[in-house]
């Protein structure tokens, strides 16, 4: 049996999915269905194979370790320095599994996809593998249940849907026409996006179709880094990859691609009519989750993080509440979210890239109040974690302990503070928190001074590698 390698491409931002998911905190690191997020839903689905790939951004790096370990799991975690799509992640990963072995067989798959049936999803990657065997680049194509214009399709030279077909043509995003039509027929498919190959064969015929990408993608590789659990591609050598598809420079040119039907209960959960399809709901179609109540109201999904929402007398709602933004749409709407997102962009706005609670690889702060010279945090340190040995030119610091153990390192000195304990940190003050216990610690920050922003750090000595940060 080959060595099988998942790759879990995790650098989306999901901006269709706002205002859960933004850039910096993006949909497949959060809670959507069920009792894990999506990232991890997806090491799940793959746990019986081998040591699983996965390729993120720097930004999001401890959030995906964090997820992985949280759940037993370890994977070799591969940092791209700026996004170039699926094709130069792809081949970065299949030369990664091919130095494990040469007869690696990689199955790729996005960490943000929703697969409800997981027998049937494992008969249909038996059959990929299979055929990856034999060195035939393999995609899923997912039999359609509606007349969809938001995915890709694959057209296969068999409408027989319970085995693998040779695929045909890949076709763009149709119109609502054209969905229809493909509806009727049965030798088209969705493209999910989810691919089997051998190493060596992928390689081997991206090297014939993008022989430069190749280049670049084992240049970045040889000059990666090690970054404590992470491996950090080369900048430079990244930088000159093309930006694009796996289908645009592989998938749609060879003639060595196969189609395995797969109904599965797949979906991307690209938008929040989709998490609205996939969720439970009540008598009269409505989803929720938090603190919501509902009247004379009917296929509507509401979230609400923080606070109660309420509806009384709608139909076919999207309610997505969160700290520091509200999402209200009509699910037929749903897909233009990301308008919404770019005009968020386009003014410069945060909510476009962050939440107001901002993740650490210590812990997490929430900004819960600002104004004039001042900010108030809640902070929240992991057992074991430390921040930064630092200090701050602009601002001085109040810290008071809500609960757990906090070990204060305040210039030279260090010191135990218990619940309901306080310190003052001077303006040029070097300091830094350590949680030495079991248990979170949860603080209370107030900063005042001319200039609050979080560039003022000066590190002197850190446990995850940020003093040029």
């Amino acid at each position: 049996m080959s060595l099988v390698v998942p790759v879990i491409l995790s650098g989306g931002s999901g901006s269709r999915l706002w205002p859960k998911s933004r850039l910096h905190y993006p949909k497949q690191l959060h809670k959507l269905y069920g009792d894990f997020t999506m990232l991890q839903h997806t090491l799940h689905r793959v746990a019986h194979l081998d040591r699983p790939i996965i390729i993120c951004n720097h930004e999001q790096r401890f959030m995906v370790a964090d997820q992985v370990q949280s759940i037993g799991r370890s994977a070799q975690i591969i940092l791209e320095p700026m996004g170039r799509n699926t094709a130069p992640a792809i081949a970065v990963a299949a030369l990664a599994a091919f130095e494990q072995s040469p007869d690696a067989i990689i199955a790729v798959f996005a960490a943000d996809h929703v697969i409800t049936d997981q027998l049937v999803f494992r008969k249909a990657l038996e059959d990929a593998i299979n055929l990856a065997e034999q060195n035939r680049l393999v995609t899923f194509g997912v039999v359609p249940t509606r007349a969809e214009t938001g995915y890709g399709y694959v057209k296969t030279e068999s409408t027989d849907k319970t085995r693998a077909s040779k695929v045909l043509e890949f076709v763009e995003k149709p119109n609502k026409e054209t969905a229809e039509n493909y509806l009727g027929q049965s030798c088209y498919y969705w493209n999910s996006g989810m691919f089997v190959f051998s190493a060596q064969q992928l390689l081997d015929e991206l090297t014939e179709l993008q022989p430069d990408l190749v280049k670049y993608c084992k240049a970045a590789l040889r000059h990666a880094e090690k970054d404590l659990d992470f491996l950090r591609l080369d900048t430079e050598s990244f930088a000159l990859c093309a930006n694009i598809s796996i289908d645009y420079a592989l998938m749609e040119h060879t003639q060595n691609a196969w189609s395995v039907p797969l109904q599965a209960g797949w979906s991307d959960l690209g938008s929040w009519d989709a998490v609205w399809d996939i969720s439970e709901k009540d008598a009269r179609g409505n989803s929720t989750e938090g603190d919501v109540i509902l009247q004379d109201s009917d296929n509507c999904y509401v979230m609400a993080d923080t606070r109660l929402v309420t509806l009384l007398g709608v139909s076919n709602l999207a309610v997505i509440e969160t700290a520091d933004g509200v999402l209200v749409v009509d699910k037929g709407k749903a897909q233009d979210v990301k308008n919404i997102v770019s005009l968020l962009q386009a003014q410069n706005r945060s909510e476009y890239s962050a939440h107001r609670e901002v993740h650490r690889p210590w812990g997490s702060y929430d900004l819960i109040d600002a104004g004039h010279r001042y900010q108030v945090k809640r902070i929240t340190v992991k057992p074991g974690a430390s921040m930064s040995l630092q200090l701050h030119h602009h601002r001085a610091e109040h810290w008071v302990v809500v609960a757990g153990t906090a070990l204060i390192q305040k210039s030279e000195e260090q010191k135990i503070l218990s619940e309901n304990e306080s310190i003052f940190i001077e303006i040029g003050e070097k300091h830094r928190i350590t949680n030495p216990g079991k248990v979170p610690l949860h603080l209370i920050e107030i900063q005042t001074g001319s200039y609050l922003a979080e560039d003022d750090i000066v590190r002197f000595a850190d446990g995850y590698g940020r003093l040029n940060a």
